[in-house]
C-alpha cells in the first residue's frame, strides 16, 4: 500500500534505531527539525505507517507504541544491498529527504539564550545577538546539529532547562552564557554542559575593553566556538570510546576511530585506520568517515608505519574528494582534502583548498594551520608563520594544538630564525601527546643556531621516542618536501646534533 513521505520518514528513523525505544520529542526533531508541529503530528503518522504495513493498533507487529514514552520498530529487518545501483554520493539526505543513520546519530548542541547580568540590565539586545552568533558559527561545523534560536528561546529561565534538553529535545550538549556591559568593559562567561551526565565539560570568562563593540562581540563568538566545538568532540569521542564493542553503530564508530587517531600513537594511529575503513565499508555514504580515513592515512605516513605509496596517496586523495562530492561546503573536508594535498606536493592546490575552508568556517583553527603549511613549503616564511600563530590564538583546546607550534616551528626553522624555531618547539612538548617530529625539529634548530652540544643531549630523547630513527629515516619521512634547500637544511642539523646515519 502506498505510503505518504512524511510518514516514511518517521519509519526509516524509527528502523534506523530499531534497537530501542525512540521518544515522541527525538521523532519531531528528526523529522519535522525546527517547524512547530503538535505530538499529535507523530501519533498520525504512527497510523498511516501500519495502514501502510497491514499492522493495527492491537497486533502491533511492526510498530509497537510504549504509551508515554514513544515508539520502537518491532518487525524482522533483513538488509540486501542494491545490486543494480552504485552506492549513492550522500551522506546526510536524498532526494526525499531520508537522513542516513550516522547522520540522524550526530550530536545536538543548544545554545541557550545569553542573559544579560549588566547594571540595570539594559544589554538585551546585545545578549541576543551574541547567542545568534554563536549558534551562526557553531552551525558551520557540518558534523554538529545546531539548534535554532527559536528553538531555545521559550527556554531561558526554566527550572529543569538540562533534563528538558535532553528528555524533549534529544540535546546532548548545552552552551549557556551571560554578558556584563559596563561602559566600554565587557566581561561574557560561558560554559558547556553534557546534558545526559549534567556536568560541565568546560567553563570560562573573557574580559574584554572597545571602541566598537560589533568588532570585540564578533571575536569573542569566534573564541567560544573555536573553543565549544573541539570540546564537543572530546567528549563525543570519550562517549564512544565507553560503549560495548559489540553494539557500536556507525556514528560511534566513526567516533571510536577518531577517539584512536586523537592517541597519536602508532597504535592509536593504525586502529584509526582500520576502524574508520570499517565506517566506510558499513555506510558508503557516510563522508566523515572517507575524509578522516584519508587524514589517517596520511598522518601515518609522516608520522609512522604507513609507506607513502602513489597508489595510497591516490586512493587517499579519492576518498577526499568523495566527502566534498557530498558536501562541498563542509569546512573540515576541505582541510581533510588540504591535507593529502601537500601530502602529494600539490602546495598551491592546498592552499587554495584551506582558503576555501576558510571563507567556509573562520573560527576553523586547522583550517590556518594548513594554510601556514602550504605557505611555509613554498618559502613563504612570514606569511605562513602568521597563519600558524592564528591557529594556536584559535585552538586552545583544539588536540592538535601541538601540531599546530610543531608546525609554525618548522616555518621559522626554514626561515632560519632558528631561536623562535626553538621555542615553538619548547612549547609544543609541553602540550600531551606530542610527537617526536617536535624534538627533532628542535635538535635541527638548536644544530643550526649554534647550540651543537645542547643539540646533542637532546638526541637520546628523540632516541627513545622513537627507535630507529636516523637521518635516513628523517629523509624518507619528509617525503612531502620538494624544496631541495628546506631538506638539506634539516638533514644537515640532523647530522650536526650526532644523529645516527
Amino acid at each position: 500500500m502506498p505510503i505518504e513521505p512524511q510518514a516514511l520518514r518517521v519509519l526509516m528513523h524509527l528502523v534506523a534505531h530499531r534497537g530501542r525505544l525512540v521518544g515522541k520529542e527525538e521523532l519531531l526533531d528528526a523529522v519535522w527539525g525546527n517547524h512547530f508541529v503538535s505530538e499529535s503530528a507523530v501519533s498520525s503518522q504512527i497510523k498511516a505507517i501500519r495502514r501502510a504495513t497491514g499492522d493495527t493498533g492491537q497486533t502491533q507487529q511492526v510498530v509497537r507504541t510504549v504509551h508515554g514514552e514513544g515508539y520502537r520498530f518491532v518487525a524482522p529487518v533483513q538488509e540486501e544491498p542494491d545490486a543494480g545501483q552504485p552506492p549513492r554520493e550522500s551522506s546526510s539526505a536524498d532526494e526525499d529527504g531520508l537522513v542516513s543513520p550516522a547522520d540522524q546519530d550526530r550530536p545536538v548542541v543548544a545554545v541557550l539564550p545569553f542573559v544579560d547580568l549588566s547594571p540595570a540590565a539594559r544589554h538585551a539586545h546585545v545578549a541576543r545577538g551574541l547567542t545568534q552568533d554563536v549558534i551562526a558559527a557553531l552551525s558551520k561545523h557540518r558534523w554538529l546539529r545546531v539548534l535554532t534560536g527559536a528553538a531555545t528561546a521559550r527556554l531561558a529561565g526554566h527550572p529543569d532547562v538540562v533534563e528538558h534538553l535532553r528528555e524533549k529535545l534529544g540535546v546532548r550538549y548545552a552552551v549557556e552564557g551571560t554578558i556584563r556591559l559596563d561602559g566600554e568593559r565587557l566581561r561574557v562567561s560561558a560554559s558547556l554542559t553534557d546534558t545526559a551526565a549534567g556536568v560541565c565539560l568546560w567553563g570560562d570568562h573573557f574580559d574584554r575593553t572597545f571602541q566598537d563593540l560589533f568588532d570585540v562581540l564578533d571575536e569573542l563568538a569566534d573564541m567560544l566556538v573555536a573553543t565549544v566545538e573541539p570540546e564537543v568532540g572530546y567528549a563525543e569521542r570519550n562517549r564512544s570510546s565507553r560503549l560495548p564493542r559489540t553494539d557500536l553503530g556507525t556514528w560511534d564508530l566513526f567516533h571510536l576511530g577518531s577517539y584512536r587517531f586523537f592517541q597519536f600513537t602508532r597504535e592509536g594511529n593504525g586502529e584509526a585506520q582500520r576502524l574508520l575503513n570499517r565506517c566506510r565499508e558499513r555506510e558508503p555514504d557516510f563522508a566523515d568517515a572517507h575524509a578522516w580515513w584519508a587524514y589517517a592515512v596520511v598522518l601515518g605516513m609522516v608520522y609512522w608505519d604507513t609507506e607513502p605509496t602513489t597508489d595510497l596517496l591516490d586512493d587517499a586523495i579519492q576518498a577526499t574528494e568523495r566527502a566534498l562530492r557530498s558536501d562541498d561546503q563542509n569546512a573540515v573536508f576541505h582541510v581533510l582534502h588540504g591535507r593529502v594535498q601537500l601530502a602529494r606536493r600539490e602546495y598551491q592546490a592546498a592552499l587554495a583548498t584551506n582558503e576555501r575552508a576558510v571563507d567556509l568556517n573562520p573560527t576553523f583553527a586547522t583550517a590556518y594551520c594548513g594554510m601556514g603549511d602550504s605557505l611555509c613549503y613554498e618559502g613563504r616564511y612570514s606569511e605562513a608563520i602568521a597563519q600558524f600563530e592564528h591557529a594556536v590564538a584559535l585552538g586552545s583546546h583544539d588536540p592538535q594544538l601541538w601540531a599546530f607550534r610543531t608546525y609554525g616551528a618548522l616555518a621559522f626553522l626554514f626561515a632560519h630564525r632558528f631561536e623562535e624555531a626553538v621555542d615553538w618547539t619548547t612549547r609544543a612538548a609541553s602540550i600531551p601527546n606530542c610527537q617526536y617530529w617536535t624534538t627533532a625539529h628542535r635538535v635541527v634548530a638548536l644544530a643550526q643556531s649554534g647550540h651543537v652540544a645542547q643539540a646533542r643531549t637532546e638526541v637520546p630523547d628523540l632516541l627513545e621516542q622513537c627507535p630507529g630513527f636516523s637521518v635516513d629515516y628523517a629523509d624518507h619521512k619528509l617525503f612531502y618536501l620538494k624544496r631541495t634547500d628546506q631538506r638539506e637544511l634539516y638533514l644537515a642539523g640532523l647530522r650536526s646534533a650526532g644523529v645516527p646515519e
